[in-house]
């Protein structure tokens, strides 16, 4: 054991050429006394120092280089060694809001691909810190440790699941996912409004199709199921569990139809054939303004016979016993109070599972009307459509009498307006718009302030304040 240590000594200290140098001389040296060994080390040292003989200054820069390095990375490491996952998460986040604005200078759509692509690969903050207590909601059966999704529409595909959820947020819902691939509108199909915090898409349901996407959410399952296997047990029955089928959060699967089809029922049908076993929660989406003809299936006749089909395609499914997935219709927010008083009787009726409100709207409010891309076509989202969404899910709370759990979309950029999406009815917000220009460090400032705004206000968890407008 001495033997090895010495050895290692010396090839720490010395260059290759010196070891070999040292060995030649033999290993009785090795066994000698302390003061032998570091008699033949100085021999050895100094002959080799002569052969080497760089420039002074050379081995100082270097010698100091090398040191300052190495200095370094060892109190790095030590430092975070002694920090717990908090820390380093509450670091990754703050840090990202030096590198958010980067994605600013590319094109927005290019920026979009960018983003996927880093949350795809884990190249985002890692939410370590658990969520407050107050922010834990039921809804559907499924525990939400907070109400803050990410809509559909960010990661059509499927392509990011995991490291979107470890982001921090509760639930994220992907697609809107077509049965058959299709490439969307051409490009240029998405516009930045910075200066009023909007976006403008005609995205036109771009996907990779069914086909893709249950490849992926298949893979997610799996990795899910192993690791509930692996995992070790929970030390107290009656702790917590939080999230679903694709890991700690809940995962939505948002529906639509191909553009050149004639039959739109036979398309959701057929996404909730192939999809349905991956979802926590379906969404019909009947409301994007990018598809010719999609809206008109929010007419009272349209929705009733589309809905019944897709119950029915769902119910005659075999399902364990956590059952099928709840099923919920997203509407637009352009809808008179007879389109919404119709849509509410249909739901009630058929008993659908929920509420999405609102998709984009394809109204210019005062706000954006003098913008230079106010003009193009296509769905507007982000703060201006706050009023206006939240007015339609004010509507829809009362006129479902709060039987059905809604979910409030549109112009959410803060805790405060998460607050008076549930104020007004929703179980569960969704934000997107926000989350494209502030990235990853918007997720924990928004849970932070929805939580103050609820104990503010006395209410000791989100179920609480549902609907407190109301009361």
């Amino acid at each position: 054991m001495a033997h090895c240590r010495r050895l290692l000594l010396l090839r720490v200290l010395l260059n290759r050429q010196t070891v070999q140098e040292v060995e030649e001389r033999g290993t009785a040296a090795l066994s000698h006394s302390p003061a032998a060994l570091l008699h033949t080390f100085s021999g050895t040292a100094s002959a080799t120092a002569k052969k080497i003989a760089p420039p002074r200054s050379r081995l100082t820069w270097r010698r100091l280089l090398t040191g300052t390095v190495l200095g370094s990375v060892i109190a790095s490491g030590a430092y975070l060694g002694t920090r717990d996952e908090a820390t380093i998460s509450k670091w990754a986040f703050e840090g990202s809001k030096l590198v958010n604005p980067v994605f600013r200078l590319f094109d927005p759509e290019v920026a979009h691909r960018l983003a996927i692509w880093a949350a795809s690969h884990g190249l985002v903050p890692k939410e370590n810190r658990p969520d407050p207590g107050i922010l834990a909601i039921e809804v559907w059966g499924r525990s939400f440790s907070n109400p803050i999704g990410l809509a559909a529409g960010f990661d059509k595909n499927a392509e990011a699941v995991e490291g979107l959820l470890g982001l921090g947020f509760g639930f994220v819902e992907v697609g809107s996912v077509t049965p058959v691939p299709q490439a969307g509108n051409p490009q240029p199909r998405v516009f930045r409004l910075p200066e009023q915090g909007a976006i403008i898409n005609r995205y036109g349901f771009n996907s990779e199709g069914i086909v893709a996407v249950a490849k992926r959410l298949g893979a997610q399952h799996g990795k899910r199921k192993l690791a509930e296997t692996t995992k070790p047990p929970v030390p107290y029955d009656d702790e917590k569990q939080f999230g679903g089928k694709a890991g700690p959060g809940i995962l939505g699967v948002n529906l639509g139809k191909n553009k050149s089809s004639t039959d739109a029922s036979a398309d959701y049908v057929q996404g909730v054939h192939t999809l349905s076993q991956y979802a926590d929660y379906l969404v019909v989406n009947i409301s994007s303004p990018n598809t010719p003809g999609l809206r008109k299936l929010q007419g009272r006749k349209e929705l009733k016979d589309l809905v019944k089909k897709v119950l029915a395609a769902r119910d005659d499914m075999q399902w364990g016993e956590e059952g099928p997935p709840p099923l919920l219709v997203k509407i637009a927010p352009d809808l008179s109070k007879e389109d919404l008083a119709d849509i509410a009787a249909v739901v009630l009726t058929l008993r659908v599972d929920g509420l999405i409100i609102s998709n984009t709207t394809i109204s210019r409010p005062d706000s954006v009307s003098d913008h230079e891309h106010s003009k193009e076509a296509g769905g507007l989202s982000g703060k201006p459509l706050m009023e206006m969404s939240t007015n339609v899910l004010r509507e829809m709370y009362q006129l479902t009498r709060g039987r059905v759990p809604l979910v409030g979309v549109g112009g959410v950029s803060s805790g405060e307006d998460a607050y008076r999406k549930i104020r007004a009815g929703a179980a569960l917000v969704q934000l997107y718009t926000a989350f494209a220009y502030e990235g990853p460090a918007l997720i924990p400032r928004l849970k932070t302030e929805l939580a103050a705004c609820l104990e503010r206000d006395g209410f000791r968890s989100v179920a609480e304040a549902v609907g407190a407008d109301f009361r």
